[in-house]
């Protein structure tokens, strides 16, 4: 669903962004990092594609990563997820899209308007899976949890507006930043808070 690289001999179809610049995720810590990655390595293929499935939803994007083992390093795996996440087809991005949780599965909100904060983000989502067919999807890497439900918000109603093939080309964008964020948080060994479905560990690759 999104570009290749610009050096790349095809031409972007319409719509379609062109790839931006390579983003660095947190570096998995030490020894725990580097035994986690060794193990993803080392697993089943059956295994490594359930831990992947849950950094995106599509299987096609866990088989392409589980196939290219070993990974030498984050850096490496990282890759192999943007390039599976290029690759993604129309069935591919839907079956990512089933897999996300709605905004309710956001943190709580506290203090005076929560309440009417929370119906009027619900509201919102509504009208923007009315209008889209899907969930919405957003990386929320670097926020404060409190800082989450306003920007959801002012995100929907801001996507609200685009044409349906430019909010797929969106839509796809964000699930690719947020599969890289989770990927590196699987190697890490924390908790996956890049978009709003939270995994709080991975059968088989908790820290040693």
């Amino acid at each position: 669903m999104l570009s290749r690289p610009s050096d790349s001999p095809r031409t972007p179809p319409t719509l379609r962004p062109s790839r931006p610049p390579a983003q660095r995720a947190p570096v998995a810590p030490g020894r725990i990092g580097a035994a986690r990655l060794d193990r993803l390595n080392a697993a089943p293929p059956g295994a490594a594609e359930d831990a992947l499935l849950a950094c995106c939803g599509s299987r096609r994007w866990a088989r392409l990563i589980a196939a290219h083992r070993p990974y030498p390093d984050l850096d490496a795996l990282l890759a192999a997820g943007d390039e599976a996440s290029y690759d993604l087809t129309a069935a591919d991005l839907d079956e990512a899209l089933a897999g996300e949780a709605v905004v309710g599965r956001l943190p709580a909100a506290d203090g005076p308007g929560a309440r009417a904060a929370h119906t009027a983000l619900r509201a919102a989502h509504a009208e923007y899976q009315r209008r889209f067919g899907h969930v919405f999807v957003i990386c929320l890497d670097g926020l404060h949890p409190a800082e989450m439900r306003d920007r959801v918000l002012a995100e929907i109603h801001a996507r609200l507006d685009n044409e349906k093939d430019a909010e797929r080309v969106q839509a796809a964008e964000e699930l690719r930043r947020i599969a890289r964020g989770r990927l590196a948080r699987l190697i890490a060994g924390h908790p996956q808070v890049s978009g709003i479905k939270q995994v709080s560990g991975i059968k088989g690759f908790r820290p040693a």
